[in-house]
């Protein structure tokens, strides 16, 4: 008797790619399996989205009273009418992909990817052009292949997902990745941008990320605007990758969703290759390399960006980053947001450029956190707040105070309550209750009203003045600062010392009671006992 199959009731995006993988299990190399099913996945969602938008414009013609299909053909043919999603050449769209013959989908495919690189900036260079016909997969597995890719969704598993950054993270969880930052495979999951977000607010203006990977900073605060103010094109996004294969990942995430970006023409180092020079920005997010060893270049020894500061530790970049993100915010209003590792809080060897940074009052918060927040890596990391104006003013609907000289520091490294269950690895993630309540210190903080000297709560955030932290050897750990409850001080030795006491003894008396019990029943059955 053949064995019953095993059947699923939900459908789900991993079980979809945990079959694309089997299929491609000896067909293909690491990255020709990633580039592939990340583009599938890609022309399946962009085309959807296209095709949904032309059936809701074709219902509106007809409800106007337009039904000649010349006209209404006319009307849906021309890009320039399809607002906040990009237009689709009709030979990449997913209906006229999704019935080619198994043995002519390659070169089909090929020629989608060929369309839409023909059709202008929004699609350029987001795909490796003649990706199927170089690795050309049997008729029989790509045909296979396809049909997996068919059942996503946006209408399964929402728009608002970052659904090409859940095919990337896949890869790096399940198809075991070197996934070091210094190579680029690297993925932020969605709960820590969402405080980056929580914290900076991109409400409008310009967003940049100097080392933007596969775009999900940009989609998650593209996904928080909608949610706090609703009009996603008062955004515009800026951004740098230097790793090709990643850069077109970012391409492609921004085209599927529509958000106009600014990516430049090619991947490129943000050092070496600044391809945004001269350009300020009201808001930065980023989550750069932790510990960048090769990253500096002789040609950078008398860089603008670090002339009033040092010159960063040649082998390590995180003050690197910190330099270059504050060159590039708007003088007196630009905000940052990003992680380091939690090293760069007290490098001695970077202590110039840390001392300088607090005395020109460029550092508005600190913040420790959670291990285990990450898939490529269990440490913990801080996320930094620069801020250009410390003064106070309105800002976003609020009135802030005059925080100059003041610094608030946050440890959130005991917030580790919340485990990712199905997990090949140990993993926490916050929750949006913390996340809200991490952004409501910030802001308290920083409101009209509050008295920094004295804004506190042990084991949690404090907020400390410029002579405290120069005293402590300019150091940023947030332990220095944040009062920890030293609970052996609270222990009353003696009425410990005397309930153990007491505990001993009435255990010896149980078991001189067992003892004496057992040598009655003993003799009862004729054994002598000493």
């Amino acid at each position: 008797m053949a064995k019953k199959q095993k059947t699923t009731d939900t459908l789900n995006l991993e079980s979809i790619l945990f079959n694309c993988r089997e299929y491609l299990r000896s067909n293909a190399s690491l990255n020709d399996k990633r580039d592939l099913l990340l583009t599938l996945v890609f022309l399946r969602f962009i085309g959807e989205k296209f095709e949904d938008a032309q059936n809701q414009m074709r219902q509106e013609c007809l409800n106007k009273g337009i039904t000649d299909e010349a006209v209404i053909n006319s009307f849906l043919s021309n890009p320039k009418r399809y607002k906040g999603i990009a237009f689709v050449p009709e030979k990449a769209r997913w209906s006229m992909i999704i019935d080619v013959p198994a043995n002519k989908l390659n070169a089909t495919l090929d020629d989608a990817i060929q369309e839409l690189e023909n059709s202008g900036d929004t699609f350029k260079g987001c795909i490796r052009l003649g990706l199927f016909t170089s690795i050309n997969l049997e008729p029989n597995v790509i045909k296979k292949v396809v049909d997996e890719v068919n059942k996503i969704s946006h209408k399964n598993f929402g728009e608002e997902k970052d659904l090409i950054g859940r095919v990337y993270e896949y890869f790096l969880k399940s198809f075991a990745i070197n996934a070091t930052k210094e190579e680029g495979e690297f993925y932020t999951p969605h709960d820590i941008v969402e405080l980056i977000a929580a914290f900076v607010e991109p409400f409008d203006g310009t967003l940049y990320d100097p080392c933007c990977g596969s775009g999900g900073m940009f989609i998650q605060c593209a996904k928080y605007v909608q949610e706090k103010q609703g009009d996603i094109t008062r955004v515009n996004v800026y951004g740098q990758e230097r790793d090709p294969a990643t850069y077109r990942l970012a391409k492609m995430n921004l085209a599927m969703r529509g958000i106009s970006h600014h990516l430049g023409e090619k991947n490129a180092d943000s050092f070496t290759n600044d391809l945004h020079r001269g350009l300020t920005f009201d808001y930065i997010m980023a989550n750069p390399p932790f510990n960048l060893k090769k990253w500096y270049d002789t040609s950078l020894s008398k860089d603008s960006r670090w002339a009033d500061y040092a010159i960063p530790p040649e082998g390590n970049a995180n003050y690197a980053w910190i330099l270059h993100m504050l060159s590039k915010l708007k003088p007196g209003k630009g905000v940052a947001g990003f992680l380091l590792a939690n090293g760069a809080l007290g490098d001695a060897d970077a202590l110039t450029i840390r001392q300088k940074l607090i005395e020109n009052d460029k550092i508005e918060a600190i913040v420790v956190l959670p291990r285990e927040l990450f898939y490529t890596t269990d440490i913990s990391v801080t996320m930094w707040i620069l801020n250009e104006n410390k003064k106070g003013g309105m800002w976003h609907g609020r009135k802030l105070r005059n925080r100059e000289k003041e610094i608030l520091f946050m440890d959130l490294r005991q917030w580790t309550e919340n485990p990712v269950k199905g997990e090949q690895k140990k993993k926490v993630e916050l929750k949006p209750d913390q996340i809200k309540r991490a952004a409501e210190i910030y802001f308290k903080w920083q409101s009209e009203g509050t008295d920094g000297a004295n804004y506190a709560e042990p084991e949690l955030y404090r907020s400390v003045g410029f002579e405290e932290i120069k005293n402590n050897g300019f150091s940023l750990v947030p332990s220095r600062y944040i009062e920890f409850v030293d609970r052996d001080t609270t222990i009353d030795y003696h009425q410990v010392l005397t309930e153990t006491a007491k505990s001993v003894s009435d255990l010896l008396k149980r078991q001189q009671q067992n003892a004496e019990t057992l040598r009655k029943a003993l003799k009862e059955l004729g054994y002598e006992c000493e």
